[in-house]
């Protein structure tokens, strides 16, 4: 349970309707091999004690007497146990009969739930047989005797309950059973504001055609609606195919994302959920309301009890993308493509028609981030109905400018139809070195920042002249590190990379690259070259024409550097975790000593170059993380990185 993970279950036992003892023997066996798997939550199908099907059988003593026989042995059975296991069962109660969810552990009951909505329509009769959790009256909440052999006697209430959990601060279960999900208000709901931040569904859900992708999309937006993981367990082999046809459909789901998935199966279905994340988006949300985990209000009462966990680690079966802020699948990556093009695109648009801008001026270098800025803005005087030719394209060759870049720089004006202009800056800079006196040899920080400041007084004063705005081409992994240039290409009228990390740029620009080979396969292969071409901000001297400066030699990999962007900024997560994850998703490419090293860089540049954040241009949020001092970051400039650093020490 390091570092807020625990491993949850859904299990689905092959079952034998009515014959309760075979299934208490599939069930106690299943909470085994789940327990030897390191599973510390499991959950298993609605009144699979039973089997869901037992129609009117459900009103015989003679098969409720079997059910409370069966969960006696399934906690004789599980008494050693430390794992938490949610089953079905009907039970008897002042005389009701409810569809129940039992929470046990190490043989005693924690909870009984009875289950809220009863469908009553088509093959789904549960009014019948079975009184909803609605209809309780207050002697009902007393609580309810359930002798069991072998043990002390067990009393438990009959009540919506939110299992608070030591082992594990913060993580907090309810329960809801099957057709509660698909009621207008379910119960998940009220359990989530009570601070149930895992929530269990038993559930019996017969199959037809196109019912498991509703099902999904049902599991999936709970859990992203309510800020929790979500396990569901569904009835499976075993039940009666009378009239229905049972899945076994499980899921696991976590704040809006689908973990793991099986259907028509039996045995289990095993994740991890995050914890630690669900608390941080919660309080970062903060729309949950600040209330006890326990209340009596006018929707009913809500009992409390407490699961004991003995710590242990957990191992992560989870899959982690190196590229979380690139989908993996093809399709879904082009539509997010698609989608952060057009936003930032509209960012621009409507800043261009605000000012009256005559032009858009655009610092093109040849690199990744000038011709990602080049192409959105292109799309947005698309938008406006505008030429290309409104956009002003300069290239201003210095000491590092290799001829590829530069060529690369023309030929992509050209093609995209802007107004190109060349504007080297080797003299101005040289007699601005004159001025200060400064050593035209000594290539240190003054010699690169010089020529990144003279680039954009440039930019300026052309922007000045055809009255138009200057785009920004800074992306958000530079604003991140601080790897730009105070007063230089740090400023701009608006920055259209500023919410776009640079692992994604490279993806935008293959994007664009790819759909247009039909239509301009000269452009295509300037994309391409580009593409190919080092990233680097070409400010010491070149070597035999060969760019001399890679930009990720001195900051690291990109790809590191956005990993840890994306846990550190958008979850918050701490150094240890953000560790933890990156050996999982880098371990075959890094070891631990290269992504530590690159963690500490990380965390010193970021917090080192806050004051740059501080007085970033305006410029469009497209994704997950914005730096925008006017938006979703807020840090003060001289915040220090000791606690971060020092729980790196020693690993």
């Amino acid at each position: 349970m390091r570092d807020g993970f625990i491993t949850v279950a859904a299990g689905t036992p092959k079952i034998r309707v009515a014959d309760c003892r075979h299934n208490a023997e599939q069930i106690f066996t299943m909470i085994r091999e789940a327990d030897a798997q390191g599973v510390k939550i499991l959950v298993m199908p609605e009144l699979c004690l039973t089997g869901a099907t037992c129609g009117d059988l459900f009103l015989q003593d003679t098969l409720l007497d079997g059910a409370e026989e069966g969960l006696r042995t399934i906690l004789a059975a599980t008494k050693h146990l430390d794992i938490l296991a949610v089953l079905g069962m009907p039970f008897r109660a002042a005389g009701k009969l409810f569809n129940c969810a039992v929470a046990i552990q190490k043989g005693e009951i924690l909870a009984m739930v009875p289950k809220t909505y009863l469908p009553n329509c088509g093959e789904s009769q549960e009014q019948r047989w079975f009184s909803s959790c609605n209809s309780f009256d207050c002697p009902i909440r007393a609580d309810v005797a359930f002798p069991c052999e072998g043990c002390e006697e067990l009393y438990t209430s009959l009540a919506q309950t939110v299992i608070e959990c030591s082992g594990l601060p913060g993580l907090n279960i309810g329960i809801e059973i099957g057709q509660d999900l698909w009621a207008i208000d379910p119960p998940s709901r009220r359990l989530a504001e009570a601070g149930a931040n895992l929530i269990l569904n038993l559930s019996a859900s017969g199959e037809t055609a196109g019912k498991a992708a509703y099902r999904r999309q049902l599991v999936v937006g709970q859990s992203g609606r309510l800020v929790c993981g979500y396990v569901y367990a569904d009835a499976g082999e075993g039940e009666s195919t009378t009239d229905l046809v049972f899945a076994g459909h499980n899921m696991i789901a976590e704040n809006g994302s689908l973990l793991a998935e099986n259907r028509f199966s039996t045995g289990l279905t095993i994740g991890e959920i995050d914890v630690q994340r669900l608390l941080y988006e919660r309080r970062r949300l903060n729309i949950f309301p600040a209330q006890p985990s326990w209340q009596e209000d006018r929707c009913g009462y809500l009992s409390h009890s407490w699961a004991t966990f003995t710590p242990s680690p957990t191992k992560l079966r989870r899959y982690i993308s190196p590229t979380p802020f690139i989908p993996e699948n093809a399709a879904d990556r082009a539509e997010r493509c698609e989608e952060l093009l057009t936003i930032a695109a509209l960012g621009l648009k409507k800043r261009l028609a605000h000012t009256n801008a005559k032009a858009a001026v655009v610092g093109l270098s040849g690199g990744l981030d000038s011709t990602l800025a080049l192409l959105i803005t292109a799309l947005a005087m698309g938008m406006l109905g505008r030429p290309a030719t409104d956009i002003i394209a300069v290239t201003m060759p210095c000491y590092g400018t290799t001829d590829r870049t530069k060529n690369n720089a023309v030929l992509l004006a050209e093609r995209m139809g802007a107004t190109l202009r060349t504007i080297p800056i080797g003299d101005t800079v040289r007699s601005h070195f004159r001025d200060i006196g400064h050593d035209m040899d000594t290539h240190d920080v003054t010699y690169e920042n010089a020529q990144a400041r003279e680039r954009t007084q440039v930019l300026m004063d052309v922007a000045n002249q055809a009255g138009g705005l200057v785009i920004g081409t800074g992306d958000l992994s530079e604003l991140a590190l601080g790897w730009c240039t105070y007063n230089g290409d740090h400023m701009s009228n608006y920055a259209v990379n500023a919410g776009i990390p640079k692992t994604l740029v490279r993806h935008l620009v293959d994007y664009v690259a790819r759909d247009n080979l039909k239509k301009d396969q000269d452009l295509t292969h300037v994309l391409e070259d580009i593409l190919d071409t080092p990233v680097s901000p070409e400010l010491l001297p070149a070597v035999q024409g060969q760019v001399s400066q890679r930009t990720e030699d001195l900051v690291g990999p990109y790809e590191l550097h956005d990993f840890f962007l994306y846990y550190v900024i958008r979850w918050g997560f701490s150094p240890r975790k953000v560790l933890r994850l990156a050996e999982l998703a880098f371990g075959r490419r890094y070891d631990r000593a290269v992504i530590l090293k690159w963690l500490k860089n990380f965390y010193r540049r970021f917090f080192a170059q806050q004051f740059k954040r501080s007085g970033l241009p305006d410029g469009p949020k497209v994704g997950s993380i914005s730096f925008s001092p006017r938006g979703d970051w807020h840090m003060p400039s001289d915040a220090v990185a000791r606690l971060w650093l020092e729980e790196l020490e020693g690993i």
